[in-house]
């Protein structure tokens, strides 16, 4: 058995959009799934690229994923890689996938002189959580994360340049 990471590329789109709508369906949020995949690409390879994309692959089939993206640590003064998405098919996993999925992640972060590499995890995912830790990864309790989207998001966008 043979193990390859390497960097996704346009012709990988349906690949891609295919392995985050399995990542959807084994979370419990298939029915979350709205991307368009013309649009997808466009954000993935287009003129400035918000997000990158790594393919793993097990004797040359892909078996998973990660797309992940910069964030920024005030505190460290430093860039981050923020781990969006990690999937490994089912059939694939225990392989060591995975494992080297994030050991390419960490080696970029390292090689990009960045502070951290992160993630978010589901609290139900026990396997997902004992995976990591096993891996050096700890659990950031004490952070709950926000969000706004939809028609908040719309509403908070239009306060902009507003007066108080």
């Amino acid at each position: 058995m043979s193990i390859s990471i390497r960097p996704a590329t346009p012709d990988d789109l349906p690949l891609i959009a295919d392995l985050i709508r399995a990542l959807a369906e084994y979370e419990k949020l298939a029915h979350e799934v709205r991307f368009d995949e013309a649009v997808l690409g466009a954000k993935l390879f287009g003129a400035r690229p918000y997000a990158e994309v790594i393919i793993g692959e097990i004797d040359g089939a892909p078996q998973g994923f990660a797309l992940f993206f910069h964030n920024f640590s005030t505190f460290e003064g430093k860039p981050g890689v923020y781990l969006e998405d990690l999937f490994v098919r089912p059939v694939a996993r225990g392989s060591g996938l995975g494992k080297a999925l994030l050991a390419q992640l960490a080696a970029l972060a390292v090689e990009r002189d960045c502070a951290r590499l992160e993630w978010s995890v589901l609290d139900w995912n026990e396997p997902a959580i004992g995976f990591y830790k096993k891996l050096g990864a700890r659990l950031m309790d004490e952070w709950t994360v926000m969000r706004v989207d939809g028609a908040s998001l719309a509403q908070l966008g239009a306060e902009a340049g507003k007066s108080a």
